[in-house]
Protein backbone atom coordinates (compact mmCIF):
# COMPACT_ATOMS: atom_id res chain seq x y z
CA UNK A 1 0.00 0.00 0.00
CA UNK A 2 1.51 3.45 -1.08
CA UNK A 3 1.01 5.81 2.01
CA UNK A 4 1.14 9.58 0.02
CA UNK A 5 1.29 12.28 2.77
CA UNK A 6 -0.60 15.58 2.09
CA UNK A 7 -1.87 16.90 -1.29
CA UNK A 8 1.67 18.64 -2.14
CA UNK A 9 3.22 14.97 -2.53
CA UNK A 10 0.61 14.20 -5.24
CA UNK A 11 2.22 13.00 -8.46
CA UNK A 12 0.49 12.83 -11.79
CA UNK A 13 1.19 9.00 -11.22
CA UNK A 14 -1.71 9.44 -8.62
CA UNK A 15 -4.50 10.87 -11.34
CA UNK A 16 -7.07 8.44 -11.73
CA UNK A 17 -8.45 6.45 -8.67
CA UNK A 18 -11.53 5.25 -7.06
CA UNK A 19 -12.24 6.75 -3.65
CA UNK A 20 -13.45 7.20 -0.14
CA UNK A 21 -13.54 9.34 2.45
CA UNK A 22 -13.46 9.38 6.43
CA UNK A 23 -12.11 8.85 9.43
CA UNK A 24 -12.25 5.26 9.67
CA UNK A 25 -11.42 4.87 13.80
CA UNK A 26 -11.41 1.28 13.94
CA UNK A 27 -11.50 0.18 10.81
CA UNK A 28 -14.54 -2.15 11.66
CA UNK A 29 -17.20 -4.17 9.38
CA UNK A 30 -18.97 -1.00 8.49
CA UNK A 31 -15.55 0.38 6.88
CA UNK A 32 -14.36 -2.95 5.66
CA UNK A 33 -17.73 -3.05 3.62
CA UNK A 34 -17.27 0.24 1.85
CA UNK A 35 -14.01 -1.00 1.40
CA UNK A 36 -15.06 -4.30 -0.61
CA UNK A 37 -17.19 -2.00 -2.68
CA UNK A 38 -14.51 0.46 -3.25
CA UNK A 39 -12.18 -2.56 -4.22
CA UNK A 40 -14.91 -3.78 -6.47
CA UNK A 41 -15.23 -0.45 -8.31
CA UNK A 42 -11.56 0.20 -8.79
CA UNK A 43 -11.18 -3.64 -10.50
CA UNK A 44 -14.39 -2.48 -13.07
CA UNK A 45 -12.69 0.70 -13.27
CA UNK A 46 -8.83 -0.75 -13.97
CA UNK A 47 -7.70 2.02 -10.99
CA UNK A 48 -6.26 1.84 -7.32
CA UNK A 49 -8.73 1.72 -4.56
CA UNK A 50 -7.53 4.78 -2.86
CA UNK A 51 -8.96 6.00 1.23
CA UNK A 52 -8.83 9.88 2.29
CA UNK A 53 -8.11 10.37 5.49
CA UNK A 54 -7.31 13.05 8.18
CA UNK A 55 -5.19 13.65 10.49
CA UNK A 56 -5.52 14.64 13.61
CA UNK A 57 -9.34 13.69 12.87
CA UNK A 58 -11.67 16.80 12.82
CA UNK A 59 -13.44 16.94 16.01
CA UNK A 60 -9.54 16.57 17.33
CA UNK A 61 -8.36 19.89 15.80
CA UNK A 62 -12.04 21.19 16.23
CA UNK A 63 -12.44 20.23 20.44
CA UNK A 64 -9.52 18.23 21.66
CA UNK A 65 -11.19 18.14 25.18
CA UNK A 66 -14.13 16.88 23.96
CA UNK A 67 -13.25 14.44 20.94
CA UNK A 68 -14.27 10.65 21.47
CA UNK A 69 -11.51 8.30 22.65
CA UNK A 70 -9.94 6.48 19.53
CA UNK A 71 -10.01 2.68 18.81
CA UNK A 72 -7.18 3.05 16.75
CA UNK A 73 -4.06 5.15 16.67
CA UNK A 74 -3.28 6.61 13.05
CA UNK A 75 -0.30 3.07 12.49
CA UNK A 76 -2.86 0.49 13.69
CA UNK A 77 -5.38 1.88 11.44
CA UNK A 78 -2.86 2.51 8.63
CA UNK A 79 -2.27 -1.24 9.12
CA UNK A 80 -5.65 -2.82 8.96
CA UNK A 81 -6.48 -0.49 5.80
CA UNK A 82 -3.46 -1.78 4.04
CA UNK A 83 -4.69 -5.42 4.95
CA UNK A 84 -7.77 -4.94 3.57
CA UNK A 85 -5.86 -4.84 -0.06
CA UNK A 86 -6.63 -0.82 -0.64
CA UNK A 87 -4.23 0.64 -3.08
CA UNK A 88 -3.35 4.19 -1.72
CA UNK A 89 -3.92 5.73 1.16
CA UNK A 90 -3.69 10.03 0.70
CA UNK A 91 -3.21 11.65 4.52
CA UNK A 92 -4.09 15.27 4.60
CA UNK A 93 -3.13 17.17 7.86
CA UNK A 94 -5.91 18.89 9.57
CA UNK A 95 -5.14 22.30 10.03
CA UNK A 96 -6.75 25.89 10.15
CA UNK A 97 -5.95 26.37 6.20
CA UNK A 98 -7.98 22.97 5.25
CA UNK A 99 -10.55 24.03 7.75
CA UNK A 100 -11.43 27.11 6.12
CA UNK A 101 -11.00 25.78 2.83
CA UNK A 102 -13.92 26.01 0.87
CA UNK A 103 -15.86 22.46 -0.21
CA UNK A 104 -15.77 23.72 -3.77
CA UNK A 105 -12.28 24.62 -3.50
CA UNK A 106 -11.36 21.32 -1.63
CA UNK A 107 -13.24 19.68 -4.65
CA UNK A 108 -11.28 21.10 -7.50
CA UNK A 109 -7.85 21.10 -5.82
CA UNK A 110 -7.94 17.36 -4.07
CA UNK A 111 -10.27 15.15 -6.27
CA UNK A 112 -10.29 16.76 -9.31
CA UNK A 113 -7.10 18.19 -10.27
CA UNK A 114 -5.04 16.24 -7.50
CA UNK A 115 -6.77 12.64 -7.82
CA UNK A 116 -8.86 13.04 -11.09
CA UNK A 117 -10.90 10.69 -8.92
CA UNK A 118 -13.65 8.21 -10.92
CA UNK A 119 -15.63 7.47 -8.73
CA UNK A 120 -16.40 8.47 -5.05
CA UNK A 121 -18.31 6.67 -2.23
CA UNK A 122 -19.04 8.64 1.33
CA UNK A 123 -21.48 8.41 3.74
CA UNK A 124 -24.91 10.51 3.13
CA UNK A 125 -24.09 12.28 6.21
CA UNK A 126 -20.81 13.40 4.82
CA UNK A 127 -20.00 16.88 5.64
CA UNK A 128 -16.73 18.40 4.74
CA UNK A 129 -14.81 22.03 3.87
CA UNK A 130 -15.37 25.71 6.02
CA UNK A 131 -18.52 25.81 8.28
CA UNK A 132 -19.18 21.90 7.27
CA UNK A 133 -21.16 23.43 3.82
CA UNK A 134 -19.66 20.67 1.70
CA UNK A 135 -22.16 17.34 1.58
CA UNK A 136 -23.68 14.58 -0.32
CA UNK A 137 -25.10 16.72 -2.43
CA UNK A 138 -22.38 19.33 -3.65
CA UNK A 139 -20.59 16.34 -4.73
CA UNK A 140 -22.69 14.99 -6.71
CA UNK A 141 -23.63 18.28 -8.48
CA UNK A 142 -19.31 18.96 -8.47
CA UNK A 143 -19.13 14.83 -9.92
CA UNK A 144 -22.15 15.59 -12.81
CA UNK A 145 -19.72 18.57 -14.29
CA UNK A 146 -16.16 16.72 -13.64
CA UNK A 147 -17.00 13.33 -14.92
CA UNK A 148 -17.07 11.53 -11.40
CA UNK A 149 -19.48 9.31 -9.86
CA UNK A 150 -20.87 9.76 -6.16
CA UNK A 151 -22.19 6.99 -4.74
CA UNK A 152 -23.36 6.61 -0.93
CA UNK A 153 -23.81 2.93 0.83
CA UNK A 154 -26.30 1.55 3.11
CA UNK A 155 -24.89 0.87 6.77
CA UNK A 156 -24.17 -2.35 7.82
CA UNK A 157 -26.06 -3.15 11.07
CA UNK A 158 -25.79 -5.78 13.77
CA UNK A 159 -28.44 -7.11 15.80
CA UNK A 160 -31.16 -4.00 13.61
CA UNK A 161 -28.77 -1.65 15.07
CA UNK A 162 -26.00 0.42 12.67
CA UNK A 163 -22.69 -0.71 12.92
CA UNK A 164 -20.09 2.75 14.09
CA UNK A 165 -17.52 3.71 15.42
CA UNK A 166 -19.82 5.60 18.55
CA UNK A 167 -21.44 1.87 18.76
CA UNK A 168 -17.98 0.26 19.76
CA UNK A 169 -16.95 2.84 21.81
CA UNK A 170 -19.96 2.54 23.86
CA UNK A 171 -19.77 -1.13 24.27
CA UNK A 172 -16.18 -0.69 25.07
CA UNK A 173 -16.89 1.76 28.08
CA UNK A 174 -19.71 -0.61 29.24
CA UNK A 175 -17.38 -3.37 29.65
CA UNK A 176 -19.25 -5.00 26.66
CA UNK A 177 -16.49 -6.90 24.36
CA UNK A 178 -18.32 -9.57 22.21
CA UNK A 179 -20.80 -6.34 21.14
CA UNK A 180 -17.41 -4.67 20.52
CA UNK A 181 -15.62 -7.85 18.74
CA UNK A 182 -18.62 -8.72 16.63
CA UNK A 183 -18.78 -5.36 15.12
CA UNK A 184 -14.93 -5.13 14.60
CA UNK A 185 -14.79 -8.49 13.21
CA UNK A 186 -11.83 -9.09 15.87
CA UNK A 187 -10.95 -8.73 19.35
CA UNK A 188 -10.30 -5.14 20.69
CA UNK A 189 -6.57 -4.74 20.56
CA UNK A 190 -4.29 -1.52 21.78
CA UNK A 191 -0.77 -1.26 20.54
CA UNK A 192 2.18 0.44 22.12
CA UNK A 193 5.42 0.39 22.96
CA UNK A 194 6.86 -1.23 26.62
CA UNK A 195 7.76 2.13 28.61
CA UNK A 196 9.65 1.71 32.27
CA UNK A 197 7.57 2.65 35.22
CA UNK A 198 7.57 3.01 38.67
CA UNK A 199 8.63 -0.55 38.95
CA UNK A 200 5.85 -0.66 42.11
CA UNK A 201 4.31 -3.45 40.94
CA UNK A 202 7.97 -5.82 41.97
CA UNK A 203 7.10 -4.41 45.27
CA UNK A 204 4.07 -6.94 45.57
CA UNK A 205 4.87 -9.46 43.01
CA UNK A 206 2.95 -8.47 40.33
CA UNK A 207 5.43 -6.83 37.77
CA UNK A 208 4.04 -4.88 34.71
CA UNK A 209 4.89 -3.98 31.27
CA UNK A 210 3.61 0.00 31.38
CA UNK A 211 2.35 1.14 28.24
CA UNK A 212 1.38 4.63 27.28
CA UNK A 213 -1.80 5.57 25.40
CA UNK A 214 -0.68 8.38 24.10
CA UNK A 215 -4.15 9.95 23.43
CA UNK A 216 -6.20 12.24 26.48
CA UNK A 217 -9.07 9.30 26.76
CA UNK A 218 -8.74 5.70 26.64
CA UNK A 219 -11.24 3.99 24.86
CA UNK A 220 -12.06 1.28 27.83
CA UNK A 221 -10.98 1.85 31.35
CA UNK A 222 -11.00 -0.92 34.24
CA UNK A 223 -9.72 -4.63 34.66
CA UNK A 224 -9.60 -7.59 32.32
CA UNK A 225 -7.91 -10.59 31.37
CA UNK A 226 -5.87 -10.29 28.01
CA UNK A 227 -3.19 -12.09 26.11
CA UNK A 228 -0.01 -10.14 24.56
CA UNK A 229 1.14 -10.36 21.46
CA UNK A 230 4.52 -9.00 19.96
CA UNK A 231 7.01 -11.24 22.30
CA UNK A 232 7.46 -14.33 20.96
CA UNK A 233 6.02 -16.55 18.49
CA UNK A 234 2.10 -17.15 20.46
CA UNK A 235 -0.15 -14.86 22.82
CA UNK A 236 0.59 -14.49 26.09
CA UNK A 237 -2.39 -14.73 28.61
CA UNK A 238 -2.20 -11.76 31.28
CA UNK A 239 -4.14 -9.70 33.88
CA UNK A 240 -4.68 -5.88 32.73
CA UNK A 241 -5.50 -2.29 34.15
CA UNK A 242 -6.11 0.08 31.78
CA UNK A 243 -7.01 3.92 33.78
CA UNK A 244 -5.63 6.43 35.45
CA UNK A 245 -4.51 4.17 38.65
CA UNK A 246 -6.29 6.35 41.43
CA UNK A 247 -4.53 4.82 44.51
CA UNK A 248 -1.05 4.70 43.13
CA UNK A 249 -0.42 7.54 41.81
CA UNK A 250 -3.98 9.80 40.26
CA UNK A 251 -2.43 10.36 36.71
CA UNK A 252 -4.34 12.29 34.40
CA UNK A 253 -3.46 10.48 31.29
CA UNK A 254 -4.07 6.92 31.20
CA UNK A 255 -1.92 4.25 30.89
CA UNK A 256 -1.61 0.68 30.14
CA UNK A 257 -0.49 -1.65 32.72
CA UNK A 258 -0.25 -5.34 32.03
CA UNK A 259 0.70 -8.27 34.39
CA UNK A 260 1.97 -11.37 32.39
CA UNK A 261 1.55 -14.78 33.77
CA UNK A 262 4.81 -16.54 33.96
CA UNK A 263 6.41 -13.99 32.71
CA UNK A 264 10.13 -12.93 33.47
CA UNK A 265 11.97 -11.19 30.82
CA UNK A 266 12.98 -7.37 30.12
CA UNK A 267 11.32 -5.90 27.42
CA UNK A 268 11.38 -2.48 27.54
CA UNK A 269 10.74 -0.93 24.15
CA UNK A 270 9.26 -3.66 22.66
CA UNK A 271 6.19 -2.87 20.53
CA UNK A 272 3.29 -5.30 22.31
CA UNK A 273 -0.45 -5.40 21.13
CA UNK A 274 -3.00 -5.95 23.84
CA UNK A 275 -6.13 -7.93 23.14
CA UNK A 276 -8.87 -7.66 25.78
CA UNK A 277 -10.89 -10.83 26.32
CA UNK A 278 -12.92 -10.18 29.41
CA UNK A 279 -13.78 -7.45 31.54
CA UNK A 280 -13.51 -8.44 35.09
CA UNK A 281 -14.23 -4.67 37.15
CA UNK A 282 -13.95 -1.52 37.20
CA UNK A 283 -11.18 0.90 38.08
CA UNK A 284 -11.36 1.82 41.66
CA UNK A 285 -9.48 3.79 43.92
CA UNK A 286 -8.83 1.50 47.24
CA UNK A 287 -7.34 2.85 50.59
CA UNK A 288 -4.26 1.21 51.49
CA UNK A 289 -1.70 -0.55 49.08
CA UNK A 290 -1.84 -3.59 50.64
CA UNK A 291 -5.89 -3.72 49.94
CA UNK A 292 -4.79 -2.86 45.93
CA UNK A 293 -2.33 -5.85 46.63
CA UNK A 294 -4.71 -8.17 47.29
CA UNK A 295 -7.70 -7.18 44.74
CA UNK A 296 -4.63 -7.82 42.48
CA UNK A 297 -4.30 -11.10 43.59
CA UNK A 298 -8.12 -12.31 43.53
CA UNK A 299 -8.07 -10.25 39.75
CA UNK A 300 -4.91 -12.24 38.33
CA UNK A 301 -6.46 -15.65 39.94
CA UNK A 302 -9.76 -14.83 37.70
CA UNK A 303 -8.09 -14.34 34.80
CA UNK A 304 -6.25 -17.55 35.15
CA UNK A 305 -9.27 -18.94 35.33
CA UNK A 306 -10.47 -17.78 32.14
CA UNK A 307 -7.35 -18.25 30.31
CA UNK A 308 -7.66 -21.56 31.28
CA UNK A 309 -11.43 -22.66 30.67
CA UNK A 310 -11.28 -20.44 27.11
CA UNK A 311 -10.87 -21.95 23.68
CA UNK A 312 -8.93 -20.01 20.98
CA UNK A 313 -11.71 -18.45 19.29
CA UNK A 314 -10.05 -16.23 16.50
CA UNK A 315 -6.80 -17.21 13.85
CA UNK A 316 -3.05 -15.36 14.65
CA UNK A 317 -3.76 -13.44 11.29
CA UNK A 318 -5.64 -10.38 13.65
CA UNK A 319 -2.34 -9.77 15.32
CA UNK A 320 -0.05 -7.19 13.07
CA UNK A 321 2.70 -8.43 13.94
CA UNK A 322 2.65 -11.02 11.57
CA UNK A 323 3.08 -8.06 9.28
CA UNK A 324 6.23 -6.68 10.59
CA UNK A 325 7.30 -4.99 7.10
CA UNK A 326 3.81 -3.21 5.86
CA UNK A 327 4.07 -0.98 3.07
CA UNK A 328 4.79 2.18 3.04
Amino acid sequence: MELIRGKHNLRPHHRGCVATIGNFDGVHLGHQAVFDALKEKARAHGLPATVILFEPQPMEFFRPGQAPARLTRLREKLDRIRRCGIDRVLLLEFNRPLAETAPEAFIEEVLVRGLAIRHLYVGDDFRFGRNRAGDFHLLKEAGNGAGFDVESLPTVELDACRISSTRIREALMAGDLATAEACLGRPYQIFGRVSRGHQRGRTIGFPTLNVPLHRRVSPLQGVFAVTVQGLGDGDIPGVANIGVRPTVAGDERPLLEVHLFDFDRQVYGAHVGVTFLRFLREERKFDSFDRLRRQIELDAAEARRFHFTASTRWPPSFDIFHHRNPSP
